[in-house]
């Protein structure tokens, strides 16, 4: 029992612990900027996308599909911005939408999008990226709320880098919800202290509640094959107390039939 309790405890201290964890990174005030990656495959992207949105203050980025993801480009800023991880893109968006009061836009050169430059925002906003070389697919593209684009001023080139086109749409909406500047301090800006990683680096962990929900489904497991082992050592108690009763009323009876045969004996 002891035991059992010292395991919900530190259970329970690792829940807490990760539930700050997740909502710590982000610092940003006004309303909260959002990126999904889904179908973004080069290994230096998806580190350079997440350096970007730690710098203009991305409350969380989205991973879709695999739990694991190249930090290559991240210089280790991946520490300071929460992740968290859907298993489709339809989950993703639903939850951006109903959960986080999202609009979702995508970024893409197509009939109808806007000019970031003229900032379309109306309020919480997730960013959804297609792949580097075919850009968004038909069925991304019907999950989204609308599109802005990046106008290009050249002619040597049909398309931005998928990082470097997140970046400057990135920057655009911090400029917009009015994100504070961070301090400077020489030539650089002035870095957080890294916190503590609750995950190894490169792996999205399941989300909190789904963590809660699996540990409280462990103990209550634990807890009914406690009942369940307390109740069949009753059980076999039980036997025992009566065959024990039985192996003393044989006893009884043997010794008043001996004692009988001893009277009869003596008669």
């Amino acid at each position: 029992m002891e035991a059992s309790t010292a395991t919900n405890q530190q259970e329970r201290a690792a829940d807490e612990a990760g539930s700050s964890a997740a909502e710590a990174p982000s610092t940003s005030t006004g309303p909260a900027s959002y990126i999904i990656t889904h179908s973004v495959s080069k290994r230096h992207n998806i580190g350079t996308i997440v350096r970007s949105a730690t710098a203009f203050g991305v409350k969380e980025v989205c991973l879709v599909g695999s739990r694991q993801f190249n930090t290559f480009g991240s210089h280790g800023s991946d520490a300071h911005v929460a992740f968290r991880h859907f298993d489709t893109l339809a989950k993703c968006v639903q939850h951006l939408k109903e959960v986080e009061g999202c609009r979702v836009l995508g970024i893409e050169i197509c009939e109808g999008a806007l000019p970031v430059q003229e900032h379309p925002f109306t309020g919480p906003t997730a960013f959804l990226l297609g792949n580097e070389g075919q850009g968004m697919t038909e069925r991304q593209m019907a999950l989204c709320d609308g599109f802005v684009y990046i106008p290009q001023h050249g002619a040597g080139t049909a398309s931005l880098n998928v990082a470097v086109a997140a970046s400057i749409v990135l920057h655009h909406f911090a400029i917009w919800a009015g994100y504070s500047e961070r301090q400077r301090e020489g030539y650089k800006f002035v870095v957080a202290e890294k916190p503590q990683r609750t995950m190894a680096r490169g792996v999205v962990r399941e989300s909190d509640d789904v963590v809660r929900a699996q540990r409280q489904q462990r103990r209550q497991q634990a807890a009914e094959e406690g009942e369940e082992a307390a109740a069949g050592g009753g059980w076999a108690a039980g036997l025992f107390d009566e065959e024990g009763e039985g192996e003393g009323a044989t006893e009884e009876e043997g010794a008043e039939e001996g004692q009988g045969a001893v009277e009869g004996e003596e008669a």
